[in-house]
């Protein structure tokens, strides 16, 4: 399933600091700095549409079908509020991911907190929607949606860490985000009304 894209709830960066070079300074802390354009913040992660049906088929014995999941899925992310745009704010590098990203840990507004809680509650709801029973279970478990933390950090990931450990204090920078949007939603398929 190499390839497929990975379906995110996340808001993009619109600005770091006062300028580029206030992000090109983080090369310094960072293997292979990401462009600045495209890099976010993500709220939920679902990953590959199908891995995460067949997750469900899986778990729930076949009685919910890859198909019904898909569109079930695909109907509740097209039906998920959205966010606006905010500020935050980042004064340190962090190791995620098992030493393999280095990301700006994002101070957010409580409202941005509070806002991560409701998609986990309503992923919660649809879960059960779909007959999946034991469903922190199901969620810990799942290959596609990958949650390996029981607490959020809010990041923006930004190159590979030069040490697989660790943290680096770094000079403040004011981070400004856009309103949260699906990513790879154009890749979502059709699906009809229920």
């Amino acid at each position: 399933m190499y390839g497929l894209p990975r379906i995110t709830v996340e808001v993009p960066v619109t600005s770091i600091g006062s300028g580029s070079s206030d992000y090109e300074e983080l090369g310094s802390y960072v293997v292979g700095l990401r462009r600045q354009q495209g890099l976010h913040l993500t709220l939920l992660h679902i990953g590959i549409l199908a891995d995460f049906a067949q997750d469900i088929t899986e778990w729930t014995k076949g009685s919910t079908s890859a198909e019904a999941a898909t569109r079930r899925t695909v109907a509740w992310l097209k039906g998920l509020p959205i966010l606006d745009g905010f500020p935050g704010s980042a004064a340190r590098l962090i190791v995620l991911g098992g030493g393999h990203v280095c990301g700006l840990e994002v101070d957010v507004p409580q409202r941005v907190r509070d806002f991560q809680v409701m998609l986990v509650q309503a992923l919660h709801q649809l879960l059960e929607d779909l007959l999946v029973d034991n469903v922190d279970d199901f969620i810990l478990s799942s290959r596609a949606l990958g949650f390996r933390y029981p607490r959020w950090v809010p990041h923006v990931a930004v190159g590979r860490p030069m040490s697989r450990t660790g943290y680096w204090e770094i000079r403040p920078l004011a981070i400004e985000f856009g309103e949260s949007r699906i990513r790879n939603r154009q890749s979502l398929p059709a699906v009809d009304a229920e």
